[in-house]
């Protein structure tokens, strides 16, 4: 027997054995789902998240927009999908935080069925009406809505959109008509056209037909002055007390990913947070860009869940 190339064979077969336990996640394509339509803040933001993780990663990111259903749809496709990395879902509170509260039953478990990865940052929400209006700022609407009772129409292009309107009426005492549609562009849309009055919309979305004098910003969403736009007044400023919302963004899997894949992301998106030239690219947009660690973020969806259930309790939204 020759047993030069016999150990040659089992040679060749344990460098082959070797190499493919060594193999680094990721080595194939990730598809990164979106749960708004194209043309969306988070849409916008995670295709920059995507090109960056393309180029960090080695691996091609692939956007798939999967609008509708508050968010559900999309986080649905992710729970259900194989907990190996390869699909993640770029979340704001609108699937994870709110949905649940606003709809008589989602098809997941927010606390069970997903594995936050990291946390991408914050998407900050504006004020905005259209052009015809005579009102210029909040205390001009108040007061307009309660001369004209369910006159006022808002609309909605996400959870957040519905609860700070909601939460807006409910702190003002005054009574609006609530016109939600499937996504912030469409709300956009007929915002610019005249056919609803205002809406919360997030900069990313906004800010363009605002800085083309399409329509008028009269404050940002949160209790604070926003550093990306210090001329605008915070609604505390603005008159309204307690009133302190915004949209966060992040990463999540399925339940029980990959813990090499978690960890990959979660030091991917904290580079691409750090990047001072990508985080100016994201601000133009409108969105405060960071992350931390794994476990800080599993904390934080957990209290937004909570938080979330509460300003829709308060606010007094109907169940749909």
């Amino acid at each position: 027997m020759n047993i030069k190339p016999l150990r040659c064979l089992l040679g060749a077969a344990a460098l082959v054995a070797a190499s493919t336990a060594a193999a680094a996640w990721p080595e194939k394509p990730i598809t990164m789902v979106v749960p708004f339509p194209a043309g969306s803040g988070t849409d916008s933001v995670g295709r920059i998240f995507a090109r960056e993780m393309t180029s960090r990663l080695g691996q091609q990111v692939i956007v798939e927009n999967k609008p509708g259903g508050n968010g559900t749809i999309a986080a649905q496709q992710v729970a259900r999908s194989k907990p190996d990395g390869y699909t993640i879902l770029i979340s704001t509170n609108t699937p994870l935080s709110a949905a649940p509260w606003l709809q008589k039953s989602v098809p997941y478990d927010v606390l069970k069925d997903f594995t936050p990865i990291a946390r991408g940052g914050n998407l900050p929400f504006i004020l905005v009406a259209n052009m015809k209006q005579t009102f210029n700022s909040v205390q001009e609407l108040v007061q307009q809505a309660k001369a004209s009772p369910g006159k006022l129409t808002y609309a909605s292009g996400n959870s957040t959109g519905i609860v700070a309107g909601a939460t807006l009426s409910h702190a003002a005492g005054i009574e609006t008509l609530h016109v939600p549609y499937k996504g912030t562009p469409q709300a956009l849309t007929d915002l610019i056209g005249g056919q609803v009055d205002y809406m919360f919309t997030d900069l990313t979305s906004g800010m363009p037909f605002v800085q083309s004098k399409k329509i008028k910003a009269l404050a940002v969403s949160t209790a604070k002055p926003s550093t990306l736009l210090p001329e605008l007044p915070s609604m505390e400023a603005a008159g309204i007390d307690n009133f302190d919302i915004n949209s966060w963004n992040g990463f999540l899997g399925p339940a029980d990913t990959d813990e090499e894949a978690v960890t990959t992301l979660n030091k991917t998106i904290n580079e691409i947070v750090s990047d001072a030239k990508v985080k100016q690219e994201l601000a133009r947009l409108g969105f405060d860009a960071f992350s931390g660690t794994q476990q800080e973020f599993a904390a934080f969806v957990r209290d937004q869940y909570e938080l979330w259930g509460k300003l829709i309790k308060d606010a007094g939204i109907q169940v749909q």
